[in-house]
């Protein structure tokens, strides 16, 4: 009998619950000697840049709140172990059948590209305290976070001039 290959499957938790989920999901495999049956937990999550008062912070977010992928080969005992976690409210898929993910559907869902947030929007009023116009004061026209730019209107000479900087560059008022 050929051996039966472990797949990625979706599991609902109760939101907030992941974490737990996961960790729990792996003691129990452990401790009822299923390693080999339930190989990997995981809470896809996603590094972002956020940017407040000019500082950078790295911080994770869950990809998909209320939901763990776990790679395993589906019995009945596993099916059995991870629906009686606590937290966990099913698999997905319809009824109570667990369907497994393809190759492309688990990349598509877990491979992320970190982004940059910022606590900047359009209309606030920032001083840009790095450069040539450090010091200047203005009014923020348009944020681009994948460039980790922001667009100030900042009055030169009686006249406003729309500025490109990065968003490290500026404070808000």
């Amino acid at each position: 009998m050929a051996e039966e290959q472990a797949l990625w499957y979706v599991v609902h938790t109760y939101s907030g619950y992941e974490n737990k989920v996961a960790t729990d999901l792996q003691k129990t495999a452990a401790n009822k000697g299923l390693t080999d049956l339930i190989q990997d937990v995981m809470v896809p999550v996603e590094e972002s840049t956020e940017i407040k008062n000019g500082k950078e912070h790295v911080v994770q977010h869950k990809i998909f709140p209320g939901y763990v992928l776990v790679k395993m080969v589906k019995t009945t005992e596993t099916w059995y172990v991870v629906r009686n976690t606590r937290g966990v409210t099913g698999f997905v898929g319809p009824g109570s059948e667990p369907i497994p993910l393809t190759d492309e559907e688990f990349v598509r869902m877990t491979h992320t590209h970190g982004t940059v947030r910022s606590d900047l929007e359009k209309g606030d009023k920032v001083r840009i305290n790095e450069g040539g116009l450090g010091n200047a004061s203005g009014i923020v026209e348009e944020v681009i976070p994948e460039q980790k730019k922001v667009k100030v209107a900042v009055e030169i000479l009686n006249r406003v001039n729309i500025i490109e900087v990065d968003v490290s560059q500026v404070e808000k008022l």
